[in-house]
């Protein structure tokens, strides 16, 4: 056997993954939507009605609560809650608020304090009330008020779970997510464009328990999911439901999904009426997070430099040791100015689509009508970011459609934080924010968003100093 030559003179170096610790609480609801509900997410197609169900549907509740000796804040204040549940995106301000309104009434905390965010399924049911004169519409109403009561309770049940638990993460890559900006033939399509490099970053949180027991797995990943089209008429997480299941089969604890920055990502494959490919989609991007998982040390420990063994080369021996992590954490609100584009009168634009499927054409007034209330002062609006931090980890969260330069930018600026991007969450705000080149080439999230071109890297500089106020440097690898 070969013998151990360690003798060192300085302290061996270690490693620990980027963490947090504290007390953390997590509690699963079923919000399935009956079937007969309204869901048309498309423009063309025939789809209005929901007829079959591929997986449930869920809402999960991460509560998490700071457990810093410095702070001296009550324990409900310094609770913070993640919802995050598979549906698609708000289309009023009144239905947002319904359902983050009754989490706070539930709980008692603060606006700053939960974070509602969608996974941005496009199989989803309406959750828009004006439209219940619609198809299908007279049941929306009633899966809001359920809907609210669902997430109510699961946050109750979330917070009166929190014990003493670690939050650490790891990062991987998974080729799902494809650029969908494609310039064919002078025209901008929504669609995959080989010849431009995702960002496919899978970010990985563990939540475990004092006793090392796995309480939750999150993953971020930006990546759209509209792997089913204007073809399906099930209700659907997409590939979110797939990817879970297939985790939550290896871990035993829920696997909570946070949509990235994914305004011009998407899978190559997508727009489909297959259940299958959903379900494959799902499964590969669920092996990568267990991937993942597999890699990581295990829960209370890091690793250290214990031996060194002469063999045909000096052999480092990394030896697991227990670790504790940063207790700090922090929540920073802040409203982002941005500017409303000179928009067209409705009329011009249904002339403009006069000549495209029925359809297709109501449903891009809809929107349009609707687009323009997105802001709740459309003369003076500002965009809505949140800034959360727990140990060396970093939530950005708002409500819009961001280019993925929102988390390749803070990623690349801030090494030393782990930085959890997430779209579509809380509200008002409800556009794309595409990068100004987006603008001249006219692609669709530039035309169809009322938000003008600088809009992202607005959201972008506000998040950066944010960012800086809480501790970390840019640039550097080690925050205070």
């Amino acid at each position: 056997m070969p013998t151990p030559t360690f003798s060192p003179t300085a302290a061996p170096p270690s490693y620990a993954l980027p963490g947090w610790s504290g007390k953390i609480g997590v509690a699963r609801a079923d919000i399935s939507a009956p079937v007969g509900i309204r869901m048309r997410n498309w423009g063309y197609g025939d789809a209005d009605l929901s007829t079959g169900v591929h997986g449930a549907l869920t809402l999960t509740a991460l509560a998490l609560e700071s457990t810093d000796a410095e702070n001296a804040e009550t324990p409900a204040a310094r609770r913070s809650l993640v919802i995050t549940a598979d549906l698609g995106w708000w289309r009023t301000v009144e239905d947002e608020q319904q359902v983050r309104g009754a989490v706070l009434t539930a709980t008692g905390l603060a606006a700053d304090q939960v974070l509602l965010h969608l996974t941005h399924t496009h199989a989803g049911p309406s959750i828009c009330r004006e439209d219940a004169d619609l198809e299908g519409g007279a049941l929306v109403p009633g899966y809001l008020d359920d809907l609210a009561a669902a997430a109510a309770d699961a946050a109750v049940r979330a917070v009166g779970d929190l014990q003493p638990a670690e939050m650490v993460w790891s990062t991987g890559q998974h080729t799902l997510a494809a650029v969908r900006d494609l310039l064919h033939d002078g025209q901008a399509l929504l669609g995959f464009d080989p010849d431009q490099e995702p960002d496919q970053t899978l970010l990985v949180g563990r939540a475990s328990g004092a006793d090392g027991r796995l309480l939750a797995t999150i993953v971020n990943y930006a990546c759209h999911p509209t792997t089913l089209g204007y073809e399906n008429s099930h209700l659907s997480a997409d590939f979110v439901g797939p990817m879970r299941t297939v985790v939550e089969a290896e871990t035993a604890a829920p696997c909570l999904f946070l949509q990235g920055a994914s305004g011009e990502l998407g899978p190559r494959q997508q727009y489909s009426g297959d259940l299958r490919l959903a379900d494959r989609h799902g499964a590969s991007l669920g092996h990568a997070v267990l991937g993942v998982l597999l890699t990581m040390p295990t829960p209370g420990t890091g690793l250290v430099l214990g031996d060194v063994i002469q063999s045909g080369a000096p052999l480092a021996i990394w030896q697991p040791v227990p670790t504790t992590w940063q207790r700090a954490s922090a929540r920073v609100y802040r409203e982002v100015p941005v500017e409303v584009k000179v928009l067209p009168p409705l009329e011009l634009l249904e002339q403009e689509w006069a000549a495209i499927d029925p359809r297709s054409r109501a449903e891009r007034l809809r929107r349009a009508v609707r687009l323009r209330r997105t802001y709740v002062d459309m003369d003076h609006p500002v965009h809505p970011l949140w800034v959360w931090r727990f140990g060396q980890a970093v939530f950005v969260a708002h409500p819009g459609e961001a280019y993925s330069a929102l988390q390749s930018t803070l990623r690349a600026r801030f090494p030393s934080a782990t930085i959890v991007v997430m779209n579509l969450t809380n509200g008002p705000g409800w556009v794309y924010l595409p990068p100004e080149g987006a603008y001249r080439e006219d692609r669709y999230q530039a035309w169809q968003t009322v938000v003008a071109a600088g809009s992202l890297e607005r959201l972008i500089a506000a998040a950066s100093d944010t960012i800086s106020s809480l501790g970390f440097v840019a640039g550097e690898t080690d925050a205070s």
